[in-house]
């Protein structure tokens, strides 16, 4: 990829990343509803679910290239019924305090990030766009695959530590909070089904 690409690179992960999406939305989500520590276990789900996609998304970029962009769509499906389960729960358990915080796991972080068909989408976007053009080299996509973490673990860990701090100012709010953030999971997962 020539540097000249960088700023604009760089743009679109900003812009993607940190835009409401489904990790983001949950990562907000869990840290309202059961605090900082909790949401942190997690973060680390979605961080090591986003490190598991992005180095198979560079194996099959370098392995089927553009070829392989036909078929990712279809793993937005698994995606937008995770995400409406997600929303499904977040709905029924709305305003109650859950100190076992089931629904905000190690596993349910990583099963989020890797049907998040939005940063899926993108890596393929990223490899095709930004790198593909100009060398098909494995070396080549996985020296750009490190940015990528700023759109996808960064940007979820800056909506947690956002959730961290409305906690304390709409506690008192929790019901409506819990119903605001399962419909807006449920928006993000119908506007996936429609991309």
């Amino acid at each position: 990829m020539p540097i000249s690409l960088l700023p604009s690179l760089l743009l679109a992960i900003i812009v993607v990343g940190y835009t409401p999406g489904p990790a983001n939305l949950y990562s907000l989500a869990c840290c309202l509803k059961y605090g900082r520590r909790k949401a942190l276990k997690m973060w680390r789900g979605l961080f090591i679910g986003f490190c598991i996609d992005l180095f198979l998304m560079v194996l099959l970029t370098h392995l089927l290239g553009e070829m392989m962009g036909h078929y990712v769509v279809y793993l937005k499906y698994i995606g937008v019924a995770y995400i409406l389960w997600l929303a499904w729960k977040m709905f029924r358990d709305q305003g109650l305090e859950d100190t076992e915080a089931k629904d905000c796991t190690f596993t349910s972080g990583m099963l989020m990030q890797m049907t998040n068909a939005k940063m899926l989408l993108f890596e393929l976007t990223v490899f095709s766009t930004y790198v593909l053009p100009y060398s098909n080299r494995l070396i080549s996509l996985f020296l750009v695959a490190p940015l990528l973490l700023i759109a996808g673990p960064g940007a979820n860990f800056a909506w947690l530590y956002a959730g961290a701090y409305l906690r304390r100012f709409l506690h008192k709010y929790r019901k409506q909070v819990d119903l605001t953030m399962a419909l807006l999971l449920a928006a993000c997962a119908i506007y996936i089904l429609f991309l």
